[in-house]
């Protein structure tokens, strides 16, 4: 639990750094282009979740990363040993998920800023807490489809 606790606690500096970094350089709506026709840095203002889906409903948002980060908690960690990989994984989930409720609660939006075309596609701009999440996320669906998966072979076979 204290690793996870201390890769959190590094991770949302990291992910906060940024941020505030982007706030002291580039102003809202301001893009810096990295890489032509790819990738820029833009900061954005998102008043709600991916894609600004709820947007303005910040405190709805923070009561469910609260209850997110419970749940996280108390099904996955507490009185669990875990695994290196598992520790990693919810580490960056829990920090992801902090990171953008500091935003909301210091704030009242997140800070996006990474900035992608894709196929010429502008994909919505985000920042590392969603990076984190959807890494995480992804990885913890897998996880748990293989271990269901895993489960039934097993007692199919006794």
């Amino acid at each position: 639990m204290i690793i996870v606790l201390v890769l959190s606690i590094v991770l949302i500096l990291i992910d906060q750094i940024l941020k505030v970094l982007i706030c002291n350089k580039i102003a809202v709506g301001e893009s810096v282009v990295l890489i032509k026709n790819f990738f820029h840095i833009t900061r954005a203002h998102n008043y709600g979740a991916a894609w600004s889906i709820l947007n303005e409903q910040s405190i709805f948002l923070i009561v469910i990363a609260v209850i997110a980060i419970v749940i996280v908690y108390f099904y996955f960690i507490k009185d669990k040993k875990l695994k290196k990989s598992d520790t990693i994984l919810y580490s960056m989930l829990i920090s992801g998920i902090l990171g953008n409720m500091i935003d909301r609660i210091r704030l009242g939006y997140v800070v996006d800023y990474l900035d992608f075309y894709i196929f010429g596609y502008d994909y919505p701009v985000f920042n590392l807490a969603d990076i984190l999440i959807v890494i995480s996320m992804t990885i913890l669906i897998i996880k748990t489809f293989k271990e269901d998966h895993d489960a039934k072979v097993q007692s199919r076979s006794e």
